[in-house]
């Protein structure tokens, strides 16, 4: 349990500032929406400040807008716009009552923007450093719609869940990872300081050294009078990979890769598709038109291949066909039996609610498959660890053996 400061807008219109007891941040959303609220801003109590307030300040101000802070801005933006407020002076309210020096600047950046006769999506599109491609899309989407607020309100809840699952990603993967570090260490010590001296051992008695030996003996070699290349030529090559992924032939490359990846694609799937269910079934509830929902909800997936699978199906439902029947084409999305469940949903209408059901029901899976994943990782690298260390033990003692017949 975590002790949360709120700031929110009451059924009046007024702003009021409170704090709460949740396990975690979707909790607290739940508990003001329980209670009428609409939230502006909501922060995580640190240990020491929970436990004693009133003490010293000494927060350090980053000069980095954080996505907390830009989590809260799009909430906060969502809450003035729903209670009537004009775009302009919501963005001035948020200037405002920005939390760090930089998050008011850039948010007076994109006021300015807009008062100067630019829209919302294209005055935050000239900061792709703070505004993330995916969001300016669907906030231009909404724009266009005529439902800003509602899509604002669902990007802040896919910013949350996405922290959260990250949060738990990092946290899982911790424990390995630093095994992982210990074990490159120890080899790197093992193949540049012990074996050599083996190696001279070796040497000194003229014997016949087995092939598992002189592999890992040549690797040694390598690593001792090349390592130092060897690294700057990963790190070369690393920064050339990574800057053609940026590019966009390179960037919808590793995504049709990721997409075909064994173990990671279909967790990607399922986490795109709950993003595309909880957007459509919550603008069709707020009574956005089913083109307009399917092409903002399009615009969530952040994978282009995905992108792509669902515009065509949006073709086939503007010519008439059932969404059931024209999400037959993303089979990577949507498998039969949801497609299934989606028709019936149609025909009863009931879609909205479908949709928002499928979104949950697929949340919930995806986290017990995260954590069926990373429980299932951890003894895997431990073994692989194990393996590698103990061929290196293997290949330095049956030597011995030889070297043995050599004395007698």
């Amino acid at each position: 349990m975590a002790l949360f400061d709120y700031r929110a807008l009451q059924l009046d219109g007024a702003i009021t500032e409170g704090n709460l007891v949740a396990e975690g941040r979707q909790d607290a959303f739940r508990q003001m929406e329980g209670k009428g609220l609409k939230p502006i801003s909501l922060a995580e109590r640190a240990p020491a400040a929970a436990a004693a307030e009133g003490g010293w300040n000494l927060e350090w101000k980053s000069s980095k807008i954080t996505g907390r802070m830009l989590e809260d801005f799009t909430r906060l933006l969502s809450s003035l716009l729903a209670a009537g407020i004009s775009l302009s002076r919501a963005l001035v309210i948020l200037h405002k009552e920005a939390s760090s020096p930089a998050a008011s600047q850039k948010w007076r950046e994109v006021h300015d923007r807009v008062v100067d006769g630019m829209s919302l999506a294209d005055a935050m599109a000239q900061s792709p450093d703070v505004f993330p491609r995916v969001y300016v899309a669907m906030v231009q989407a909404g724009e266009a719609g005529g439902f800003l607020d509602v899509v604002l309100a669902q990007i802040a809840d896919f910013q949350a869940r996405e922290k959260e699952l990250r949060s738990k990603m990092l946290t899982a993967m911790l424990y390995p990872a630093i095994l992982l570090v210990l074990a490159l260490g120890v080899l790197v010590f093992l193949l540049v300081f012990f074996i050599p001296r083996f190696q001279l051992i070796f040497a000194g008695f003229g014997a016949a050294l087995p092939l598992l030996t002189q592999a890992i003996v040549g690797t040694s070699k390598v690593m001792r009078s090349y390592g130092l290349f060897v690294v700057a030529a990963l790190a070369i090559a690393a920064f050339a990979v990574r800057n053609w992924f940026k590019s966009p032939q390179g960037s919808r490359a590793w995504e049709r890769l990721v997409l075909q990846s064994p173990v990671v694609g279909p967790l990607i799937a399922k986490f795109a598709m709950a993003r595309f269910c909880r957007m459509l079934g919550t603008l069709l509830g707020a009574g956005v038109p089913l083109i307009n929902g399917l092409n903002v909800a399009r615009k969530s997936l952040g994978n282009q291949t995905l992108v792509d699978a669902v515009s065509t199906s949006i073709e086939r439902v503007q010519q008439g066909d059932p969404l059931g029947e024209s999400l037959s084409g993303c089979r990577e999305l949507f498998s039969g039996s949801v497609r299934e469940m989606i028709s019936v949903a149609e025909e009863s209408g009931r879609l909205d609610q479908e949709l928002v059901r499928l979104a949950n029901v697929t949340e919930g899976d995806l986290d017990r498959q995260l954590k069926t994943a990373v429980a299932f990782a951890e003894p895997v690298m431990l073994f692989f660890i194990a393996a590698f260390i103990g061929t290196i033990f293997i290949g330095m003692v049956i030597p011995i053996f030889t070297i043995q017949d050599y004395i007698k």
